[in-house]
């Protein structure tokens, strides 16, 4: 699988961005700095809406896979996934687990950080130009030698 561009990956970021707002911070709620998202509300239905945010999560593990995220960080996002899907079981604190816990944020934000740490990485040095070094030193000793005979 070829490796995905700086601007696919900048693209999925922002697809994950969006997504993760609908679903973890996407609903205020009245006189509080609380937000709450989409799988907090789709979780108040017992294991079926708990069943649903896991499947909504999967999402963020879809697209770091195409934006080529190391095995370490998708164990890390499925960690996430099941803290949250545990959670979010619990009766009647489950649901508060749920508008607190963000784990699609959180997964996002690992994702985030690992690309930009994959895109600080200095690319390696370009191999040393020998063809042009011998090509120029050639030319050099042929134009030095038609000089000579000319003087």
């Amino acid at each position: 699988m070829a490796k995905p561009t700086e601007a696919r990956q900048r693209a999925i970021l922002a697809r994950l961005d969006k997504f993760s707002r609908f679903t973890d911070s996407s609903i205020g709620i009245p006189f509080t700095r609380v937000q709450i998202g989409a799988e907090a509300v789709i979780g108040l239905l017992p294991v079926v809406g708990d069943a649903a945010g896991l499947v909504l999560a999967s999402y963020v593990l879809v697209e770091a896979q195409r934006a080529g995220a190391s095995k370490d960080v998708k164990l890390r996002m499925l960690r996430n996934m099941g803290i949250d899907f545990v959670g979010g079981l619990l009766p009647l604190v489950g649901d508060a687990f749920d508008a607190i816990y963000k784990a699609n944020t959180r997964n996002t934000r690992l994702l985030r950080n690992y690309l930009e740490e994959q895109l600080t990485v200095e690319p390696p040095p370009p191999p040393f130009p020998w063809k042009t070094l011998i090509g120029l030193s050639i030319l050099f000793g042929v134009i030095t030698t038609g000089v000579a005979f000319v003087f």
